[in-house]
């Protein structure tokens, strides 16, 4: 099982300490330590690739109690290098659960503590700002740890983009899930996913995605509005996709984006040639590729239930977040329009370039998990594709 009573540790690199008891694998993790603040979708959460290099605390204190299974996943495996929760159940009751969250994590080696305060935590970070730390069920010495964590370089002098992308070039044909109905009234069944479109009269738009830590959501997502999908690796040059696309997205994934240059370099070459969409480590990179200036939050955009206005609308949307660095559209001389803005607090979370067809998102409009308050933006590029075709 992977509930074990083994005394671990949690430090933080300004030296805080949280005693807990391990989960998951019984080893020793080191990464920045993020919170996020979804009441659910821990499965989503821990296997979007976007948190590669992070450690992620729920704020919601039951953690584990609908298990496992196999559908609700952004990646193959866990991307996570460690879990924090305040309540952890290793014995789910959900009749979708295939295994427990304990049993997932410790078979792919993800170290985890449970029953540390997470309100101190996330107050903690939330004051302070986000910050390496290390869990550890086999070193108990606070110091010794600490001295692991200071010694580690940072997640931001990292390209973790080049650890979560696609090996090699793929194609997708998986549209979002539908409910057939009820079976012997207590279990839903889920069509089969698979589409193609066959024998239409109109024009099928191609379009490729840079693979910088995409979720399988935004794929879904992507067949769904109707596109024939090709998800290609990080660093494959513009020029091979140019003939392969009537769009381009350049998809989340982890990280700093200033050090994925050859994204950055790719992006600039395909802007004004193609239309562009760019979700969250994808507008940021848009955002260098035009010039513009990246900055860090103090603590991040991690969960379910961020609102964000639609400025020309004035519709206020429930988004799905998580990114820890965002682009002042102020630094782009006046090329773009902020399109979104976040209430919470005030940070640029949209924008559309004035002249050529790109548009990007900070937040997750595929949401997964989430509210599906932002599904409309892929149906918006698919107009702008089709009107530049």
């Amino acid at each position: 099982m992977g509930l074990n009573k083994d005394k671990a540790l949690l430090v933080l690199a300004d030296g805080t300490v949280f005693e807990g008891l391990s989960f998951g694998a019984r080893g020793e993790a080191v990464g920045e330590v993020v919170f996020n603040t979804s009441m659910t979708g821990y499965q989503e959460i821990l296997t979007d690739p976007s948190y590669k290099g992070q450690i992620v605390a729920m704020t919601y204190s039951q953690i584990g109690n609908y298990g496992i299974n196999p559908d609700d996943i952004e990646s193959v495996a866990p991307n996570v290098e460690g879990f924090i929760a305040k309540e952890f159940f290793d014995v789910p009751s959900n009749w979708r659960s295939t295994r427990s969250l304990g049993d997932y994590l410790e078979a792919h080696g993800k170290p985890c503590i449970s029953g540390i305060d997470t309100r101190a935590l996330t107050r903690h970070l939330r004051d302070n700002g986000v910050q390496m730390g290390i869990v550890s069920a086999v070193d108990l010495n606070p110091q010794s740890l600490l001295e692991k964590v200071r010694n580690h370089p940072g997640i931001s002098s990292l390209d973790l983009v080049k650890e979560v992308t696609a090996k090699e070039m793929y194609k997708w044909n998986e549209r979002l899930w539908r409910l057939e109905g009820i079976q012997d009234s207590k279990k839903f069944k889920i069509q089969d996913s698979r589409f193609k479109i066959q024998n239409s009269k109109f024009k099928i738009q191609r379009v490729v995605v840079y693979d910088f830590g995409v979720k399988m959501n935004i794929l879904r997502h992507l067949v769904e509005a109707g596109f024939e999908v090709t998800v290609v690796p990080a660093g494959t040059p513009a020029e091979e996709v140019m003939e392969m696309a009537d769009g381009i997205v350049l998809s989340n994934g982890p990280g700093d984006p200033r050090t994925a240059g050859y994204a950055v370099e790719n992006a600039r070459k395909l802007m004004g040639r193609k239309p562009v969409l760019g979700i969250c480590l994808g507008h940021q990179i848009l955002g260098l590729a035009l010039g513009g200036r990246i900055y860090k939050l103090k603590f991040g955009h991690h969960g379910g239930n961020h609102p964000v206005m639609d400025l020309s609308t004035g519709k206020v949307e429930i988004t799905s977040q998580n990114h820890n660095y965002c682009v002042d559209t102020e630094s782009l001389g006046g090329c773009v329009e902020l399109t979104h803005r976040n209430l919470y607090d005030g940070t640029d979370e949209g924008m559309r370039h004035k002249d050529m067809p790109v548009i990007s998102f900070q937040y997750h409009p595929e949401a997964g998990p989430g509210p599906n308050d932002s599904g409309y933006i892929f149906k918006r590029f698919k107009g702008m594709v089709e009107s530049w075709s």
